[in-house]
């Protein structure tokens, strides 16, 4: 508060006494931010007064900004305070669907009423996500355009309504009446994804709203026109992907960007950006395109689409640094196959197709998905990876990804706009440089014409990590192999929930890990242990965060996902550092990139892949100022290896220990006082 005072006096004076930019109708940021926390019942913090300062400062710049901002830290208010303030339209964009909700449901209506008075206007707020997440009006009156086998039924009339999918499909039905977003995640409880896809569309498979019956209706299109005239729109990191890399704006224009959950940008935009072709997808296709096109297109695809399955049948798993011959002419073949047919579709109609309009869209959108992976793969940049998959259930298939998105974010996001990244976890092994990198920022203070600048913060935390909790490396178990049983580790892991109590998180590198360590304390220990994937996640956390004497083991969703503040969660356990697997075809080629750059490939891919997924799994363990707890890692790498430091200093400043007898007494006192 004494910085704004001296800044208000400091005005007055160069302005000869004028009156300071509150009274004249500029309210102070704090004054601001005060208003807001006091409306959603929270407690300043001074990382948050910080965080508010720094972003506004970004956006009055048009600069752009990296704010680590730790658990607790009220970080939600810090960008939505000066986002508000700033009067012109702001994108918040989120990774996950409960950020989302808080944001929309509880933040920003409980913020804008706080702050109308002070900022004597009301801001608008919208949430936008991409169509298929919306209710489509078409398909739940019209039915579904069923592939060839199935002819065309309504869905609600074929399902029988004793069927977990016709007690679904009733069920939306009846929701339809009553909603007024259309948004999936309005409906509760949800419905399976095979459910919602008989009444939803995808943007490619969408007739358009002049063009549809039920445009002026339409749910997806009433969130556009909602979002056009917020001051404030959230959406997702999938959607920002999409509007950056298909070029047709698919957001309103925003001067502003926020990117909350940062840290999972590259990887949702990674995901966006991986194109893949299988079998399936080229049959339904074939399938879809052979009514409403001429019988030697159709033959063509056909043809095509059984010598591309023939090949797949013999694909074995694994990078395709080049592809094969035999291959590339099938996928050529393809490519061609498909051209002719999307050709053909634009010429001829058949009255005999009920609804022909969807049908042909359908039917066009699944040709085209062929065609643009194929044609990419036939391609070959030099800037993408490839690889085969397997599955036991859908057979093979091809994959195809950016080696990297930074190239693509940096051109795409960080021009014409001030944007402000945040997280919890932004900054590795010391700074800011390698989560930039990724982003496609130069390090930090880099000058020239066409570098984005940008500068890094770290907010801290209100909690006292060092007082709070114990890092734990179990140095003395024997160091981890691919196919090692590891029964010394899986002693010192019942030993360790003995001591505690149960009230164990653990985190697992691979699900095969926490299966085997599950079935394996199941017999041992007298404490309930859940498993990722037996019920779902949401029921899980549920039932650990209620019975103090439970443990739930998983694996990548519990890393992140997880928040169950007090006494319940006392000891987060990491079965090993979390390096991507030698074998994933994308991070390994990612590695070998940077090393021929002369750069260490291990530790600008491997090691900070693992720091960022150690430092999120470590924030399980503390999420209130009364929580007390154990990191415990059973992979003594993290104490010997060159790369220990690098990853420590990437997670909370815990005090740190590899004294076995130390952290059980510690934690039976832990336990002990929790009981009182």
């Amino acid at each position: 508060m004494e910085t704004t005072t001296t800044s208000l006096q400091d005005a007055a004076e160069e302005t000869g006494g004028a009156a300071p930019s509150a009274a004249r109708g500029k309210p102070a940021l704090t004054d601001l931010l005060h208003a807001a926390v006091t409306a959603v019942g929270g407690t300043e913090r001074a990382g948050q007064v910080t965080m508010a300062q720094a972003v506004a400062d970004a956006v009055d710049d048009q600069s752009h900004l990296l704010v680590q901002a730790g658990t607790g830290t009220g970080k939600s208010l810090g960008y939505l305070v000066p986002a508000l303030a700033h009067g012109e339209r702001v994108v918040v964009a989120t990774a996950t669907l409960a950020l989302q909700r808080q944001l929309v449901e509880r933040d920003l209506p409980r913020t804008v009423e706080a702050l109308r008075p002070l900022l004597r206007r009301e801001p608008q707020y919208a949430m936008l996500k991409g169509r298929s997440n919306y209710l489509c009006l078409h398909r739940l009156h019209e039915g579904v355009p069923q592939d060839d086998e199935d002819g065309l039924f309504d869905p609600f009339e074929a399902a029988a309504p004793t069927s977990k999918l016709g007690q679904d499909l009733l069920r939306l039905r009846d929701w339809a009446d009553e909603t007024e977003t259309g948004d999936r995640d309005g409906l509760t409880p949800g419905v399976s994804d095979r459910a919602w896809s008989q009444v939803s569309v995808t943007s490619r498979e969408c007739l358009g709203a002049t063009k549809c019956a039920y445009g002026a209706e339409c749910f997806a299109e009433a969130a556009r026109e909602r979002a056009k005239l917020a001051d404030v729109v959230v959406t997702n990191h999938a959607l920002l992907a999409i509007d950056a890399i298909e070029g047709a704006p698919v957001l309103p224009s925003h001067e502003v960007l926020i990117i909350d959950e940062a840290h999972e940008l590259v990887g949702r935009v990674t995901g966006v950006a991986t194109g893949e072709l299988s079998p399936i997808s080229v049959n339904r296709a074939v399938k879809r395109a052979a009514k409403l096109v001429n019988e030697k297109a159709a033959d063509a695809l056909l043809t095509a689409g059984e010598g591309f399955e023939r090949l797949m049948e013999l694909a074995l798993p694994g990078r395709l640094e080049e592809i094969p011959e035999d291959l590339a002419y099938a996928l050529a073949a393809l490519r061609d196959a498909c051209r002719q047919v999307i050709t053909a579709l634009g010429e001829t109609r058949d009255k005999s197709v009920q609804d022909e309009d969807a049908v042909r869209k359908q039917a066009l959108a699944s040709v085209e998905h062929v065609h643009e992976v194929s044609e990419r793969l036939v391609q070959g940049s030099e800037y993408d990876v490839v690889w085969c998959e397997r599955h036991d259930r859908f057979g093979a298939s091809l994959r195809v990804a950016p080696l990297t998105v930074s190239g693509l974010l940096r051109e795409k996001l960080f021009t014409e706009r001030s944007v402000v990244l945040t997280s919890a976890t932004l900054k590795l092994g010391g700074d800011f440089n390698g989560v930039g990198a990724s982003l496609g920022l130069a390090p930090e203070g880099t000058e020239g014409e066409d570098v984005p600048q940008w500068k890094g913060i770290d907010v801290g935390s209100p909690f006292d990590y060092r007082k709070q909790g114990i890092l734990y490396v179990a140095r003395h178990l024997s160091q981890p192999g691919r196919d090692s049983n590891r029964e010394d580790m899986l002693d010192e892991l019942a030993e360790l929930i003995e001591a505690a109590g149960g009230r164990t998180l653990g985190l697992f590198s691979s699900m095969r890990g926490a299966q085997a360590a599950a079935e394996a304390l199941r017999g041992r220990l007298d404490h309930p242990i859940l498993l990722q994937g037996e019920e779902t996640l949401g029921e899980l956390i549920r039932r650990f965060s209620e019975d103090a004497r439970t443990c739930l083991f998983g694996t990548l969703s519990l890393w992140q996902g997880v928040d169950v503040p007090g006494t319940s969660c006392q000891l987060v356990v990491m079965d090993r550092i979390p390096f991507p697997r030698p074998d994933d075809p994308l991070m390994s080629a990612r590695q070998k990139s940077v090393e021929e750059h002369g750069g260490s490939g291990f530790m600008a891919v491997a090691a900070t892949h693992a720091a960022l997924l150690m430092a999120q799994g470590a924030g399980r363990l503390i999420r209130a100022g009364g929580d007390r707890g154990v990191v415990a890692v059973l992979d003594p790498r993290l104490a010997t290896a060159r790369y220990g430091g690098f990853l420590r200093s990437s997670m909370p400043e815990f005090w740190y220990t590899t004294d076995r007898n130390q952290v059980r007494k510690s934690l039976a006192a832990i336990d002990a006082a929790a009981k009182v």
